[in-house]
């Protein structure tokens, strides 16, 4: 689930760049590593959002024991978390774990002073976030760092969520992605609100690759209205390839868009869409 999202439809498959490594790593140096030459933004332009997402489905439950949690899907390491709930920018993550300093350092010192630091810029309006991802090592990080207050490897394109999830799904009352949505599908989706017993929002950055239409679905089908931000796309990162680049090309097509001034300069862009239940 945490894996950085290429998308795209099936037939195309083959010609997506994947990251599987530089999840299953102790610590998030290699993902920020990786992903910093390729300028991947997403979670940049989803602070704002899901800030303000969070704190409008928190006031519905004002005079309510405990604010809703938020439940970021494909959580990796934390870094929507850390965005959502801490004074720091994606900008300021990258220049710390790509910095000749923090290559010295063990995994060991690394977390340890990591949680220091997000400790110290823990925003007053922080809300309890869960992270789901099937990256065992990335969800244990975030756990040991203070990012996450609880976090989940089901594996729900397979199974149905375990105990701990269950039980924790009846606190979420808002669900976030970035990056995931190539891997995970309608299934997922139904599992998680299946399982909800509050009132559950969903705000998602999905690439034009991706076509979010059965998941869509699947959110109206629990009494959830979707809407899309048409006002503008949002930059995700730049492709590693030219195969990568045909590939997107075509699948944006494939979708019914249109790639000029977008796919074709040279970077995937992802659109926004918000799931509220319908009033």
């Amino acid at each position: 689930m945490a894996r950085v999202d290429s998308g795209g439809p099936e037939g195309l498959a083959g010609a997506k760049s994947r990251f599987d490594d530089i999840y299953d790593r102790p610590d998030p140096r290699a993902y920020f590593t990786r992903l910093a030459p390729l300028e991947y933004q997403i979670p940049h332009h989803a602070q704002p959002v899901f800030r303000r997402a969070a704190a409008e489905r928190a006031a519905l439950d004002d005079g309510h024991p405990g604010k809703p949690a938020v439940l970021d899907v494909c959580c990796s390491y934390g870094i929507n978390a850390a965005l959502l709930n801490h004074d720091i920018t994606l900008a300021e993550m990258y220049e710390r774990y790509t910095s000749p300093h923090c290559q010295t350092l063990s995994t060991v010192e690394l977390t340890a002073r990591d949680k220091e630091l997000y400790a110290e810029r823990r925003r007053p309006d922080a809300v309890p976030v869960f992270g789901l991802d099937v990256a065992a090592p990335a969800v244990h990080y975030a756990l040991e760092v203070g990012l996450l207050e609880a976090g989940f490897t089901d594996n729900l394109e397979r199974s149905s969520p375990g105990p701990r999830l269950s039980r924790a799904l009846a606190e979420v009352g808002l669900i976030t992605l970035t990056g995931g949505s190539s891997y995970i599908t309608a299934r997922t989706f139904t599992a998680l609100l299946d399982g909800a017993r509050r009132p559950v929002w969903v705000s998602a950055f999905v690439l034009r690759t991706v076509s979010y239409h059965p998941i869509v679905r699947t959110l109206a089908a629990h009494g959830l209205r979707t809407t899309l931000d048409v006002s503008r796309t949002y930059l995700q990162r730049l492709f590693t390839d030219e195969r990568e680049r045909q590939y997107a090309i075509e699948a944006v097509r494939a979708l019914g868009g249109d790639p000029t001034g977008r796919e074709e300069n040279g970077r995937l862009h992802s659109l926004h869409y918000e799931s509220r239940p319908n009033r």
